[in-house]
């Protein structure tokens, strides 16, 4: 008797478009709006969480969303020389909302898709700021300004949550996502 594996090939190699895809629209929406302003942010913030939504859509298996931010954090280090401090908030987040979307009744329902992608923008924007604060102790000025940046990219994740689940309606009637 052959054992199955968790991870099918289909699920690890949709999960590395999706990261690649939002590394590469990430970039796009800053480089197009001339860098990081609040438009830019916002747009940014709202593509990672509606492709992050589709994505959880798509592969509906735990883990799936730390290993997406996984992958997201490799490629963010290798090729854009991403900061290694925000791996632990990113991880951390990720496992956070994997475990409450397990806590409230798996992937199998969509609400929890929704809030668990929510409540990881959440607690990683809240621990990111959080790392700063800790970091910049004598600057508080600059831990108050980062809030305020984090604060305006959070109302494009929290768009986001709204404009996934009308892409995965969307994707539905294309039949692209089945379940």
């Amino acid at each position: 008797m052959e054992k199955t594996p968790y991870w099918e090939m289909r699920d690890l190699v949709t999960i590395g478009i999706f990261a690649a895809v939002t590394k590469v629209t990430s970039l796009l929406v800053a480089l197009v709006g001339g860098g990081m302003n609040p438009i830019t942010l916002i747009l940014k913030n709202l593509l990672f969480t509606t492709l992050a939504i589709v994505l959880l859509y798509k592969v509906r298996k735990f883990g799936a969303l730390t290993l997406f931010l996984l992958v997201n954090i490799l490629v963010s280090l290798l090729l854009m020389g991403g900061s290694l401090v925000l791996i632990p908030a990113m991880v951390l987040a990720g496992i956070v909302a994997e475990a409450v979307i397990m806590i409230f009744g798996g992937y199998a329902r969509s609400a929890n898709l929704i809030i668990g992608v929510g409540l990881y923008d959440i607690v990683f924007k809240v621990s990111s700021v959080g790392a700063s604060w800790l970091y910049m102790r004598e600057q508080q000025e600059m831990v108050i300004m980062s809030a305020i940046i984090v604060g305006i990219g959070y109302i494009g994740a929290f768009l986001g949550l709204f404009s996934g689940a009308f892409f995965v309606k969307e994707l539905r009637h294309a039949c692209i996502i089945r379940s």
